[in-house]
């Protein structure tokens, strides 16, 4: 891939995920519930957790789209990759909560994709971010 394509696909990725990240954020903070549902119990304060998250993940896609300041950007980054990491086991609880209801709640058609995008998510983060990925 030339160096202008590279350019070009990378700010198509760091669009995308900030656009998605910023729907997430906005989502936590005016839809909690759903969040909060999924939430393990072993999170203090779910309702505040929520609520940081969603500021969190606003935070990060502003990070990620401004373009005066690669630093900053990488800095976004590397925390939405963390961010993508350390949410991991929440959509993991709520795999297993939903999969063991009897209905078998989303399914795996929903959950099994989800399980698989995490990763992607960390690397997208990191190499939108210009973390990785980058010569010289």
């Amino acid at each position: 891939m030339g160096w202008l394509s590279m350019v070009i696909a990378r700010r198509i990725v760091r669009t995308l995920l900030a656009m998605l990240y910023l729907a997430a954020g906005v989502l936590h903070l005016m839809m909690p519930a759903p969040f909060i549902r999924i939430t393990p119990d072993w999170v203090p304060h779910p309702a505040s957790v929520i609520a940081l998250t969603g500021l969190a993940e606003i935070a990060g896609a502003a990070g990620l789209m401004q373009g005066w300041w690669p630093r900053l950007r990488m800095a976004a980054g590397w925390g939405l990759a963390a961010y993508a990491l350390c949410v991991w086991p929440a959509n993991i609880h709520h795999m297993m909560m939903d999969l063991a209801r009897p209905d078998h709640g989303l399914g795996w058609a929903y959950h099994g994709p989800r399980m698989v995008a995490q990763p992607v998510l960390i690397w997208a983060a990191l190499w939108a971010g210009g973390a990785i990925g980058r010569k010289g």
